[in-house]
């Protein structure tokens, strides 16, 4: 499966390539703030929710300022969650280029999930600007961010796949996606520490992508040390598998895209 969509990918990048730049400008192009939305959205949910955790709530520190470590978080999971509500609808949007021309769908889902990825490279300006006013130390550990942030992907791309075709068939699929990414955000560490919670009941986390990540994210960029690499090793395993299914389901249902859209 691998090999084929790495055939797939390479014999088409050129489509794929303009596929994510069309994204990328259509979602902008009657705003007057533009790209700059990339920016200020991710950064005022962190004002907010700073200012409610940090003074309402009054968690327990965290080791570093509370704005970043809740940045730090909410920046790939932001990331996570609109890639995977654009990829779900990814193939329903694109209906009349299904209709006039074949090429490979998985295209859509992919170019979906890239222009996203444009997004948080973007939105992490703010990030690093904060590192250098909070002075936080990087280290050689930060280098650990690729490899996790493309395992995340896998994960977003496998979902996605699966997401997407599900959609076309039954569209209540994207108003169920937005439900169960709003349990998950709650379920994931992004607002507070998996250390406030008792040593017997962390074993949770480790059955949820979303928290090792963030977990893994935070580990090499905030404290300057070593992922958890069993589990980011169960991770990678999970996102293959769902990859590998993602993409056994897409392929099966692909025959059917242009008579249902």
């Amino acid at each position: 499966m691998s090999i084929l969509t790495a055939f797939t990918l390479k014999q088409n990048r050129q489509l794929l390539w303009e596929l994510t730049l069309r994204e990328i400008r259509q979602r902008y192009k009657q705003s007057v703030l533009g790209y700059f939305w990339v920016i200020l959205s991710p950064a005022l949910q962190m004002v907010v929710m700073s200012f409610v955790f940090s003074f309402v709530f009054k968690l327990a520190d965290v080791g570093v300022p509370y704005s970043i470590f809740l940045f730090s978080g909410l920046l790939p999971w932001t990331l996570f969650s609109t890639s995977l509500q654009a990829a779900t609808g990814s193939l329903v949007s694109n209906a009349g280029l299904i209709r006039k021309i074949y090429f490979p769908r998985e295209i859509l889902v992919l170019s979906n999930i890239l222009a996203k990825n444009i997004d948080f490279f973007l939105s992490t300006t703010v990030f690093i600007a904060m590192m250098f006013i909070f002075r936080i130390p990087v280290t050689f550990h930060v280098f650990w961010v690729i490899p996790i942030l493309l395992i995340q992907n896998l994960l977003t791309y496998g979902i996605g796949l699966m997401l997407s075709a599900f959609n076309l068939f039954y569209r209540d699929i994207q108003y169920l996606i937005n439900l169960i990414l709003l349990l998950w955000m709650y379920l994931t560490p992004i607002m507070y520490s998996v250390s406030i919670f008792p040593e017997k009941y962390r074993w949770i986390f480790r059955f949820n992508p979303m928290a090792i990540f963030v977990n893994a994210y935070r580990e090499v960029v905030l404290s300057g040390g070593w992922p958890n690499f069993t589990s980011l090793g169960l991770a990678l395993f999970l996102s293959l598998v769902l990859l590998g299914v993602g993409f056994k389901i897409f392929k099966k249902l692909e025959g059917q895209f242009a008579d249902v859209v």
